[in-house]
């Protein structure tokens, strides 16, 4: 069975391997929120995480400094969407000029037309999966990404 982002665990594997800054769009302060948690994950692993959400703009989370925009959390390498579908594309246009890696929409999160505007502005786009899910599923669990 194909992935609907067309991915093999491979690619994946590279993707969670070679990311070292991530932008986490939907950030939430809430600890039951997945966001929250997968914030704190990715983390835990080494990832160099900046949330972003203008509503809670100049708070910290875990530790880092939430952030309005994708402007402000550049230098970076992926952005991580906990938006619904139908909302990414103001993110992903930001991430094109930006000039992101990677565009990995979370669970549920589904917008073909804004990954195929990614992929041919040469990012990859990772849809409906989560980090927190596919790095134990595909044993980087004693992984850090490289410095």
């Amino acid at each position: 069975m194909t992935a609907i982002d067309g991915l093999d665990d491979a690619a994946i594997r590279r993707i969670l391997q070679r990311t070292q800054r991530i932008a986490l769009v939907g950030a939430s302060a809430n600890p039951e929120r997945p966001s929250n948690r997968v914030m704190r994950f990715l983390l835990d692993r080494g990832y160099v995480v900046t949330p972003v959400n203008p509503g809670l703009a100049g708070h910290h989370l875990h530790g880092q400094r939430v952030v309005a925009s994708l402007d402000e959390a550049e230098p970076l390498d992926m952005v991580d969407l906990f938006r619904a579908s139908e909302k990414v594309m103001p993110a992903v246009a930001a991430a094109i000029r930006l000039k992101a890696k990677t565009i990995w929409m979370q669970l549920g999160v589904v917008n073909p037309e804004a990954a195929a505007i990614a992929r041919a502005a040469g990012l990859t786009v990772v849809m409906n999966r989560c980090p927190a899910i596919e790095r134990p599923r595909l044993g980087m669990e004693g992984a850090s990404p490289r410095p």
